[in-house]
């Protein structure tokens, strides 16, 4: 499932939850922090609340998938 219209427009970060990012742009949790903890991802919130811009998810799947095609 992929979302439309996720970017801010007022130029503001917005962040989700780990569960809202993978259900974002199709992926499973464990994938997004996987891509966290590889530096491909930043990591937002607080020691027991990770979240994730969804600017950084799209970009990051967009060329992931580019590249699989």
């Amino acid at each position: 499932m992929r979302w439309l219209g996720l970017r801010a427009r007022d130029g503001q970060r917005r962040t989700v939850p780990t569960k809202e990012a993978a259900l974002a742009v199709g992926v499973p949790e464990a994938t997004v922090r996987q891509w966290a903890r590889r530096g491909k991802l930043t990591r937002y919130g607080s020691a027991r609340r990770a979240e994730y811009c969804l600017d950084e998810l799209t970009a990051l799947t967009d060329a992931t998938f580019d590249r699989a095609r």
